[in-house]
């Protein structure tokens, strides 16, 4: 299938690959390869000798190609639109018209033994040979012409023997009239005597400086073809900042392990709260209004061609990774190796030596497309533990960059850092960073008592991560109204008595069995709440194909089936666990609903649920109480009016918990407002802008360095 439909388009770039494209050094390629990314106004059309099946080996492999919207493959021969990658047949039909076929090609060129035919070439519709001995002889363009086809010789050595109708010019031309481009939106880009129809077409060029002598002495005098003495890809983007097509590139590479869109169905999906680290750099990002100038990069195990086909409007780049490696990386090392470390859980880490293999080529990996992404002397922002080889890759590989990495998780004690089996290679790169970022201060103490001694320390920033508490609250007091009309037409108040609410990913980390352990006690030493008191537990499984909860899940299943089933009566039970995951309004709605929310983390970066669960009831004037573990980072800025509780004491757990039912709609109400005045972190977008800032004040230090 082939869409020939007019598409508007702005501008288009129509170049050859080898020698222009792929041309010149690679931090050229790799401006280039940004730049494009950059201006999706800007459609790349290559146009080039190689084969489908070549430039697709190519796309897979080469992180500095911009990947294309159509391919003029077999010098003209062949069209291929790359939605689907299919041949677009109706232009190749035109293209191909009087072609006599391969084999009469070679039988009647047989006879000329200075033509080698190119046997390791793949291609259709043309033949393409090696001319050993200079210009081809008078003889062999009359055999070819007897064939009916023509021909082209580019580099004194290849020889095509082509359709008749068939060019890269040509096929550009038809494919122009199709789409309805016009001549003056398109530049086109080459450097050998076979991309010489390309400028007959008078539209804007540009002959790079490495191009054959012949090219270049047939394109003299023409004003609209540019011809700088860069080479290769530097002279492409040379002529597209002279037409005022892209300017510029960003500076700043966000990195992170997975996308902030998600793909569901065959479409991409938005995260579905505004507050977290992924909806939160989007923010930041301005939603393709360079707020940040930056570029996300992250890592997809979709192919490439479906890796290419990002959200509109969105800077992000996607490096394809196979599914097996993403397993052995994110599954097994990430969840079973390192998040038991960072959650002081050490008797949970489990080492897989092929695991931590494909952790390390995953690093490896994201610091080439990092790097690939990355203008001489900008800024990196690194997020989480997922990343933590690519510093010292990156410092090895681009000592330009200034380099930063936050982590929104605990970050634990050396004792209990030094338990992983790979402690040493992770500090090691970790000293490499030019600053780290924490929630806390004490996480922030953690990380330099980790490193102390070392040949180089990082400098640390605390910057606690707030949420858009304006989106929240707006959005409470219009869910608040919704509930109060639909009570009114009822005539019912639309809840039960008391609701206990937790919101968590299934993590043992998040103690969930702690908190059944703690509510069957409850019940058991207050009567009076049997009947009249539900927890609601918001809990659901991690991606699939993670097995380090599988005991947590095992465990907290039959927990609250022991529970139920002891305390059941009627139409009540005490646990209603909801394990699917919720439109954030439906959250909104459970937040509004809930007289108590129960955090009980072992450990915990920030928890932006107990800022969300505040801000809710504050901005419809409820008078919900949280309790919240002190192990949280949300704990430190509001101690002191946040009832918090000891998830490692079992007493402790059941005492806050039944003061926090006990208290008073007053108190309640007076307790909600004190802790939404202590809310003071920036706006998620201010949080990025800040941190960013942050990690380049030792830009000018770090350009000094690299350059001495």
């Amino acid at each position: 299938m082939c869409a020939t439909d007019a598409v508007p388009v702005k501008k288009v770039l129509v170049s050859d690959l080898d020698g222009t494209l792929l041309g010149g050094d690679e931090d050229s390629r790799r401006r280039l390869r940004r730049a494009l990314d950059r201006h999706r106004d800007v459609t790349v059309v290559y146009a080039t000798g190689r084969s489908l099946a070549s430039v697709r080996s190519l796309l897979a492999e080469d992180l500095f190609v911009p990947w294309p919207q159509w391919i003029i493959a077999d010098v003209g021969a062949s069209v291929i639109d790359t939605t689907d990658m299919s041949h677009c047949e109706p232009l190749e039909t035109a293209l191909r018209t009087g072609w006599p076929g391969e084999r009469r090609v070679r039988q009647a060129l047989r006879r000329f033994p200075q033509l080698v035919y190119q046997d390791a070439v793949a291609q259709e519709g043309r033949c393409s040979y090696y001319l050993a001995a200079g210009e081809p002889s008078d003889e062999i363009t009359a055999a070819v012409k007897a064939l009916g086809c023509s021909w082209t010789h580019s580099a004194e050595l290849y020889f095509d023997v082509l359709p008749p109708r068939a060019g890269k010019g040509p096929a550009l031309q038809e494919l122009m009239r199709r789409l309805h481009w016009p001549q003056a939106d398109l530049l086109v880009a080459g450097d050998s005597l076979n991309d010489l129809s390309l400028f007959r077409l008078g539209a804007h060029g540009v002959v790079v400086g490495n191009a054959e002598p012949a090219l270049v002495a047939q394109v003299a005098g023409d004003p609209l073809v540019h011809r700088p003495a860069l080479e290769g890809a530097a002279a492409v983007l040379d002529a597209l900042e002279r037409l005022g097509w892209v300017r510029s590139p960003r500076r700043v590479v966000i990195g992170y392990h997975r996308p902030p869109w998600q793909r569901y169905e065959g479409r991409w999906l938005p995260p579905a709260s505004p507050n977290g680290i992924l909806p939160t750099l989007v923010s930041a990002l301005g939603a393709g209004t360079g707020e940040l100038d930056a570029v996300w990069a992250a890592a997809t195990t979709e192919d490439a061609a479906t890796a290419a086909t990002i959200p509109p409007g969105l800077p992000l780049r996607l490096l394809p990774l196979p599914a097996g490696q993403w397993a052995g990386y994110f599954h097994r090392a990430c969840k079973e190796t390192l998040w038991p470390a960072l959650t002081s859980q050490a008797h949970l880490i489990r080492h897989d030596p092929a695991a931590w293999a494909d952790y390390e080529a995953v690093n490896a990996a994201f610091a080439r497309h990092v790097s690939a992404h990355a203008e001489y002397g900008g800024t990196v922002w690194l997020h989480d533990y997922n990343l933590w080889l690519v510093p010292a890759l990156l410092r090895r590989h681009r000592p330009d960059l200034t380099v930063g990495l936050f982590h929104h998780t605990p970050f634990p004690d050396p004792p209990t850092f030094r338990r992983l089996p790979e402690a040493e290679q992770l500090c090691a790169s970790l000293a490499q960073l030019d600053w780290a970022g924490f929630h806390t201060a004490g996480f922030a103490g953690n990380f330099r008592s980790l490193l102390a001694g070392a040949a180089r320390m990082p400098r640390t920033g605390v910057h606690p991560l707030g949420i858009d508490r304006e989106a929240v609250a707006s959005l409470a007091r219009s869910r608040a109204r919704a509930r109060t009309r639909a009570a009114a037409a009822t005539g019912t108040d639309g809840g039960e008595d008391r609701v206990i609410l937790s919101v968590e990913r299934l993590d043992y980390a998040k103690a969930p069995v702690h908190k059944i352990h703690a509510l069957g006690h409850i019940l058991d030493r207050y009567p009076a709440l049997r009947g009249r008191t539900r927890f609601r537990l918001v809990c659901p499984p991690p991606e699939k194909g993670i097995h380090a909860y599988d005991t947590t899940r095992a465990e907290l299943e039959e927990a609250i089936a022991e529970l139920n089933g002891h305390w059941r009566k009627d139409d009540w039970e005490p646990v209603e666990y909801i394990t699917t995951t919720l439109p954030f309004e439906e959250v909104v709605d459970h937040y509004l609903a809930a007289d108590v929310f129960w955090v009980t983390s072992l450990a915990d970066g920030m928890n932006l649920t107990a800022q969300e669960y505040v801000t809710a009831q504050a901005a419809t004037g409820g008078s919900g109480v949280l309790v919240l573990s002190r192990y949280a980072g949300a704990a430190d800025y509001l101690k002191g009016h946040a009832l918090l509780t000891d998830p490692h004491s079992p007493h402790d757990l059941v005492e806050k918990l039944r003061a926090a039912l006990a208290m008073t709609p007053t108190q309640g109400r007076a307790h909600t407002a004190r802790l939404a005045g202590l809310l003071a972190a920036p706006a998620p977008a201010e949080w990025a802008r800040g941190i960013v800032a942050a990690i380049g004040e030792g830009d000018d230090c770090r350009s000094a360095s690299a350059r001495s």
